[in-house]
């Protein structure tokens, strides 16, 4: 049976991820914050391990909660938005946090998993967003903007300095999705943006390490 790690799967993307892995017969392991917001993960059947993102301790020893066995897939995809400014003190350190959930966090435990993701010569794939992008036009969300910015240059990182191992780096924007963090007005819905993203994981290939994806397997720019 084939396993997979999906972060921030209380909601959203992380949880649509668990809910279709899992009905695929995939060995599911799904991270929360607080186990008081996973009912509907519970209801999954899914092993649910606490895990909080600014914890760097707990992210570098995760793999031991894990038993250190082989893992074929880690999907880093908890994250948050932050201030769409920095104006002020305060939003100066609402960037930081953001900066160290959405790009410190994913990257310190990639970096752990690293050993069980070679082991089963499997697949590493951190959601991100087109607005990390330096070609991206749009302008506003700062610190989102300038933390998916980081976490892209982190795993292209990643990916060039593990080339020479089995396995495979991809970072992947799942497009508008109609989510809390995306609104109602988005117009992908969330079950076609992880199916899509799914179909992308399973035909990427060493090859690929490294590469910058939309949803529907397109490169984008950096």
């Amino acid at each position: 049976m084939p396993s997979v790690l999906v972060t921030g799967a209380n909601r959203g993307i992380g949880l649509e991820f668990a809910r279709q892995y899992a009905a695929d017969g995939w060995e599911v392991i799904a991270t929360v914050r607080d186990r008081g917001s996973a009912a509907e993960l519970a209801q999954l059947g899914v092993r649910i391990e606490t895990l909080d993102m600014l914890d760097h301790a707990a992210l570098a020893a995760f793999p031991h909660r894990l038993g250190c066995e082989p893992l074929d897939l880690f999907i880093a995809n908890a994250g948050v938005s932050g201030p769409q400014r920095i104006a002020d003190a305060e939003a100066a350190a609402g960037w930081q946090q953001v900066h160290a959930i959405n790009a410190v966090a994913p990257t310190l435990l990639a970096e752990a998993l690293l050993p069980s993701v070679v082991a089963a010569g499997g697949k590493m794939a951190a959601l991100t967003s087109r607005m990390g992008s330096i070609a991206d036009s749009s302008g506003g969300y700062i610190a989102y903007r300038a933390s998916k910015a980081a976490l892209n240059a982190a795993w292209r990182a990643l990916a060039l300095d593990h080339a020479a191992q089995a396995i495979t780096v991809a970072l992947l924007h799942p497009g508008w999705v109609k989510t809390r963090m995306g609104g109602q007005n988005a117009p992908l819905p969330l079950a076609d943006s992880v199916a899509a993203m799914r179909r992308i994981i399973a035909g990427l290939t060493p090859v690929d390490s490294g590469s910058f994806l939309d949803y529907r397997g397109e490169p984008l720019p950096w």
